[in-house]
């Protein structure tokens, strides 16, 4: 039998816990002199603080606890739940994480305003390529309506290629469209079109669709490093095509120059803008 201040160094708890536990009747000692009122607990009730820790770090209140120890749940029903438990923090962590970097890059934006510069904005003639794509709506044009559509997409698309036996011939490539909202009205929602370039006779098949796209006149800009952190050299670009008074046709695209490198920071993307002339604005401007 252990004091309660030994059961708590071995459980790795305070004493004031273990009283706790006991007035909500969780964890009574084994036993308790009735002179002294000192408590006393053996080392088979590690067992069940184990469960009580396990649980109340599954979120569950203290008196769910009870309730589920009560109907003596199982070591493996146990294991499950915590499995599960951690699947959900680790989620949500990526998540927590995603948003943190989404708050860094648009302080970074509100930071550098007035301050970007625009000299590495190019005009260019985009070459026509075919593409084998997979498409689906996000909600909008925000990151964090994007990220979680356009990751699954490539996952797919690069599984089907190897599937269907379809080598790729370049980069790959992402534009995006609004999607109507009804009564000709663009709506918030947005299709994400997912590709890679592919040979001039490759034709659909295996679930993939092959398109061709033309050649435009874009606006263009690469942006070096991790693509949460692309927000803000997308301002960039945008900034320069408001400045320079062209019109933007449409929402523009990304070419994965270097997609996936050992280290994310090494990633090379070009982000483009296709436009209309602005006036006076020559048409072999490059």
């Amino acid at each position: 039998m252990f004091s309660i201040g030994e059961f708590a160094t071995i459980a790795r708890v305070s004493v004031r816990v273990l009283r706790h536990y006991d007035a909500l009747g969780l964890l009574p000692p084994a036993a308790v002199d009735p002179a002294t009122g000192y408590r006393s607990y053996s080392a088979a009730q590690l067992a069940r603080l184990n469960r009580v820790l396990a649980l109340k770090d599954l979120g569950l209140t203290l008196q769910q606890v009870r309730a589920v120890l009560d109907e003596e749940v199982g070591v493996q029903e146990l294991h499950g739940m915590l499995r599960l438990r951690r699947a959900e923090l680790t989620e949500q962590v990526a998540a927590d994480t995603a948003r943190l970097r989404a708050v860094e890059v648009r302080l970074q934006v509100i930071e550098e305003e007035g301050t970007m510069g625009t000299q590495d904005v190019i005009v260019k003639d985009t070459d026509p390529v075919r593409v084998a794509e997979l498409s689906a709506v996000a909600a909008s044009f925000e990151p964090d309506h994007i990220g979680p559509v356009i990751q699954p997409l490539y996952g797919e698309l690069y599984r089907r290629l190897a599937q269907a036996g379809i080598q790729s011939a370049g980069p790959g490539v992402a534009w995006y469209e609004h999607v109507d909202g009804g009564d000709g009205e663009e709506g918030e929602a947005v299709r994400v079109h997912a590709g890679v370039v592919v040979a001039a006779q490759e034709q659909a098949r295996g679930g993939v669709q092959v398109t061709d796209r033309p050649g435009v006149r874009a606006a263009t800009i690469v942006h070096h490093g991790p693509m949460d952190g692309v927000d803000a050299t997308w301002q960039v670009l945008a900034r320069w095509v408001a400045d320079s008074g062209h019109r933007p046709l449409g929402l523009g695209g990304e070419v994965y120059l270097d997609y996936c490198p050992e280290d994310p920071a090494d990633g090379v993307t070009e982000l483009q803008i296709p436009i209309a002339p602005a006036a006076g604005d020559r048409q072999d401007r490059t």
